[in-house]
């Protein structure tokens, strides 16, 4: 598989100076952990599921998570779990090209149970998502999922969700990271990307946030990514890849403020039609918080409907002139440091300190790909929606 796959070759020719590498479950770790891109949910209750596994793929969905956990009610989840069960079955019998595929599950016992269960289908599985994860519940999941590897006979990647109140409320925050950092570095090669569980944390005040309002502007959730990144997303070998949170969309009656995405970008052909559809149905928003998650070192990002799939992977390419810079600093007779202007001579390039930047851009590109210098999201997303 790969990012822009479903769009037809001569477009991505049109659209990329480097086009997006191929992929499969089988590829490194890092490799998988920078592609995760959108990664979308789906109760695992969908009668028709392995339906929607192969749309979703055919229409450029890389990595999904089949939910055993909040989507369905406590009363479904024996039924949930026949039918993940029957649906893997289905999509192994099939053949088809897949995304990525992890099932979140409740409670560590479930992941031996359902391994055996899926039987030889299992090797369509990526991994697991472990929900509201702290040291004291992560340790028997990653142990259950240790053992699960074992048998299934297969790598198997865990993504805790870091949603508990003890990471949430401040006087419990700082030892729960520790101790959260500890538990994900004994498991390291097992542990894919970390995912943020923003519903949870404004769960627990009382919150529910407006498609106007990202989750950096509720103070007390961007106060917690904020310290999650400073111990867990170190760009120094000891992090992990964390993603951005999901983006809930409630269609509002009336906008409270103004359109926050501006015209000039969208002047041509298709693209004020696009704009106006992206701010009627309150993406504009979504877009708003995607440029956050990477200005605040998050890289990719849950999601709960497919609309938002689009705008996540075209906004996660890389630019011409990102590229430029980043292969600018990483020369080898810059090995000394230094500083030097920008190929597109409109900035400083400081070749120590931002290294480290420019290292996690080509991974980004090597995924995503690298724009041709006169295309930008616009261009990306309507190439990515007319297929």
């Amino acid at each position: 598989m790969r990012h822009f796959g479903h769009i037809a070759p001569a477009a991505r020719g049109d659209l990329f100076f480097r086009e997006p590498c191929d992929f499969d479950s089988g590829s490194p770790a890092p490799v998988l952990a920078a592609a995760l891109g959108a990664t979308l949910y789906s109760p695992a209750t969908r009668p028709r599921l392995a339906d929607d596994v192969i749309k979703q793929a055919r229409r450029g969905v890389v990595s999904m998570v089949l939910c055993l956990e909040d989507s369905i009610d406590d009363s479904e989840v024996p039924g949930a779990e026949e039918n993940l069960v029957r649906q893997f079955a289905d999509l192994a019998e099939r053949g088809s090209e897949l995304p990525l595929l992890f099932i979140r599950v409740r409670e560590p016992h479930q992941i031996a149970d359902l391994v055996r269960r899926l039987g030889a289908s299992v090797r369509l599985l990526s991994g697991f998502v472990l929900p509201k994860f702290t040291q004291e519940r992560g340790v028997p999941f990653m142990d259950a999922l240790t053992k699960a590897e074992s048998a299934a006979g297969q790598r198997l990647f865990a993504m805790p969700v870091l949603e508990s109140p003890e990471l949430l409320h401040l006087e419990t925050r700082q030892e729960s990271l520790q101790k959260i950092a500890r538990t994900v570095d004994t498991y390291r090669d097992r542990v894919l990307a970390l995912r943020l569980g923003v519903t949870d944390f404004c769960s627990a005040y009382g919150l529910r946030r407006a498609p106007d309002m990202t989750a950096y502007d509720v103070r007390i959730v961007g106060d917690v990514i904020a310290d999650v990144v400073n111990v867990l997303g170190r760009a120094d070998g000891t992090g992990f890849t964390i993603t951005g949170p999901v983006w809930e969309y409630f269609r509002l009656q009336e906008r409270m403020f103004k359109p926050q995405l501006r015209r000039s970008p969208f002047l041509e052909g298709r693209a004020e039609e696009l704009r106006t559809a992206l701010i009627e149905h309150d993406l504009d928003g979504l877009l708003r918080e995607i440029e956050l998650d990477r200005a605040n070192g998050l890289l990719g990002k849950t999601c709960i409907h497919p609309s938002h799939v689009a705008p996540v992977h075209a906004l996660s390419v890389v630019s011409h002139e990102e590229f430029s810079d980043a292969q600018d600093i990483l020369r080898p007779e810059r090995d000394g440091g230094g500083v030097l202007r920008s190929s597109y001579t409109n900035k400083m390039n400081e070749v120590k300190p931002h290294r480290a930047w420019a290292e996690r851009t080509l991974r980004r590109a090597q995924v995503f790909g690298v724009a041709k210098a006169d295309v930008g999201f616009v261009e990306l997303l309507a190439a990515s929606l007319a297929e």
